[in-house]
């Protein structure tokens, strides 16, 4: 985690542009209304048992504009659970979950995710699903007399996640 800034460290140079690439992936400068209240870490699971996540700490940061130090492998940004508890906590309505989703995406932009993300893209982009499917998923459907779930249609999925073109076309 990025040390605050003491009477002693050199003046922390707040990276601007960074912020910006965050603002454009929300709702704008969200994080630039938080205060540091601490709000956010009351309700939070993933703060608990010694972990290093901290959405306050997260939330200084880039508002100094570390990507450097939230953009890496590791990332302790993995360990947030999206449970929207600092979200509903948060005086400011910073929204810090989704500043952290924000920058998770950033961290999959780069290609950087852990090994269980990973697999789960990798089954979406073979099956269509998050989830493969196994002969205990139609037994569960049935027993509730939910239909058998329907083929994806990967084709039009595969234009959906295909990368845009050079020249900037989308599908």
């Amino acid at each position: 985690m990025a040390k605050t800034p003491g009477k002693n460290d050199k003046p922390v140079r707040v990276n601007f542009d960074f912020r910006r690439e965050l603002a454009e992936k929300i709702e704008g400068n969200l994080a630039g209304f938080c205060y540091q209240c601490g709000a956010c870490v009351g309700d939070c699971p993933a703060t608990t048992y010694g972990s290093t996540f901290n959405p306050r700490e997260i939330m200084l940061q880039v508002l100094y504009g570390l990507g450097e130090e939230l953009l890496v492998e590791d990332s302790v940004l993995w360990q947030c659970t999206n449970c929207y508890n600092c979200h509903e906590r948060c005086p400011q309505e910073v929204k810090p979950v989704e500043v952290i989703i924000s920058l998770k995406n950033m961290l999959a932009d780069h290609g950087i995710y852990p090994d269980p993300v990973s697999k789960v893209i990798e089954t979406f982009e073979e099956t269509g699903r998050t989830t493969p499917l196994s002969p205990a998923t139609d037994r569960q459907r049935a027993k509730y007399g939910l239909p058998p779930l329907t083929p994806v249609p990967m084709e039009e999925i595969k234009l959906l996640i295909e990368p845009a073109s050079e020249e900037g076309d989308q599908a």
